[in-house]
């Protein structure tokens, strides 16, 4: 005799996008259940937010929470250079810069995104709010709860064997599973689909620091500061009204080099002397910590009874703040194909086509903005300054990347990155990046679903 279903669908984790997914279908009256392997509150790393998780974050009813909650108003971005190979004032084709940009939010309309701010967040804080908003709509919730395997033909369902604090073991049927589980990747590492990606093998140091000197300018937006090296760059996140987020992001073939977390990052920040300065003169509120694993992709995120959401999906390099966005709005894209798969008798792979191609489309926009922006390093600020450009990078920050890859700016983008690659003696030479053209050759990386 077949065992009856537990549930409609089962969550492989609870973070943004598992959280979300579950509120949606919880809210639409469909049976969830969430497995969890760490107990909430946690720490997190991925801190800001973009204006696309706004209307992920309406939909769930949580827009006033985050209010609330306190969490800092993130109205905009600030880069700014350090270090004498950043210096440089060239009027190229009408436009000067010195490296140094910024932007605000309530420049563009975004459909859907009612408020010109989005906002910084203790991911602890965050993810336990999100993840209890869907248990309050519906979903069961189970932590700490390790899905150590799937079975996604077991008389028809899906079947999860689950590890409880407790040491006992349970199985759980469903009809369709969600591997929502981070960068651990649970399902798909089982189903052999994770692929590394052969560029961006970054790593970051973080840490938190209480009463950093932020100034009085722009202090409610995210600031990235260019490192004056190839590849690198460092974060600043405002926490709280006291506590601040640094992160140096680099190559990690470094950390051999520099020995420790510790030495990483303070060597890093030493070559950034103002703000190596202010960041001594604060206090140090948790210790240095790493987190690796950060760019890979999927051969497929989607197929017979299952499908991949949020950094479970695919990871890039969070330069543009883009994971928690990501998260929550393949969790939106998700619940809408489950949703309508719930009223069919099977989830076969081609139920949720059309979803691999959203979410392929908008991660791919991602990728490839992000490998050009590390191919121009500082040049890329020319096109924040630049009036025809300026909208269409904006969009991109706001996480407004589903509807069309195919943007004019990333275009111009590529054509400069290659216009001054070619020429050794272009003026902004000097000021190019170290990854180049050839590190992204198509054959070296994904482009579209397997």
């Amino acid at each position: 005799m077949t065992r009856p279903l537990d549930a409609d669908v089962a969550v492989i984790g609870g973070g943004p996008a598992g959280g979300a997914l579950a509120g949606y279908l919880a809210a639409a009256g469909r049976s969830v259940v969430v497995f969890e392997g760490t107990q909430f509150p946690r720490p997190h790393v991925g801190e800001s937010l973009v204006p696309a998780a706004n209307r992920v974050l309406g939909e769930l009813g949580l827009l006033d929470q985050m209010e609330q909650e306190g969490f800092p108003r993130k109205y905009g971005a600030v880069w700014r250079a350090h270090g004498s190979r950043h210096t440089y004032d060239h009027d190229w084709q009408g436009v000067s810069t010195d490296c140094d940009a910024s932007l605000r939010f309530a420049e563009r309309a975004q459909e859907g995104v009612t408020r010109p701010f989005t906002y910084h967040v203790d991911r602890a804080r965050f993810d336990h709010m999100v993840l209890e908003r869907a248990r309050t709509l519906g979903a069961q919730v189970h932590m700490p709860a390790k899905v150590r395997a799937v079975d996604l033909d077991a008389d028809g369902a899906a079947e999860l064997s689950v590890r409880h604090a407790d040491g006992t073991t349970t199985t759980h049927r469903t009809r369709l599973v969600v591997d929502a589980s981070g960068r651990a990747t649970v399902l798909g590492r089982q189903l052999g689909l994770r692929v590394k990606d052969p560029v961006f093998n970054q790593l970051a140091a973080h840490t938190w620091f209480e009463d950093f000197d932020r100034g009085t300018d722009r202090e409610d937006h995210i600031w990235i500061h260019f490192l004056p090296e190839p590849n690198a760059w460092v974060w600043q996140i405002p926490i709280t009204d006291r506590i601040t987020s640094f992160g140096v992001v680099t190559q990690k073939r470094n950390l051999a080099e520099a020995g420790s977390a510790e030495a990483l990052f303070w060597g890093r920040i030493a070559r950034c002397p103002e703000l190596h300065s202010a960041l001594r003169a604060a206090r140090p509120v948790r210790p240095i910590r790493l987190e690796a694993d950060y760019s890979y992709a999927m051969k497929r995120i989607t197929g017979d009874r299952f499908l991949l959401v949020g950094d479970a999906a695919r990871f890039v390099d969070p330069i543009f703040s883009s994971g928690v966005s990501v998260a929550l709005n393949s969790a939106r894209f998700a619940s809408q194909a489950i949703l309508a798969a719930l009223e069919r008798p099977r989830f076969d792979a081609r139920d949720f086509d059309t979803y691999a191609q959203v979410l392929m489309r908008g991660t791919r926009t991602w990728h490839r903005f992000i490998s050009v922006y590390y191919r121009l390093h500082v040049v890329f600020t020319w096109f924040i300054r630049h009036p025809e450009h300026r909208a269409d990078v904006l969009r991109l920050l706001q996480g407004d990347v589903y509807d069309n890859e195919n943007l004019p700016v990333l275009e111009a983008m590529e054509a400069m990155a290659d216009a001054v690659e070619s020429n050794p003696n272009h003026p902004l030479r000097g000021a190019l990046g170290a990854l180049t053209s050839h590190a992204f050759a198509p054959e070296q990386w994904l482009t579209a679903p397997a």
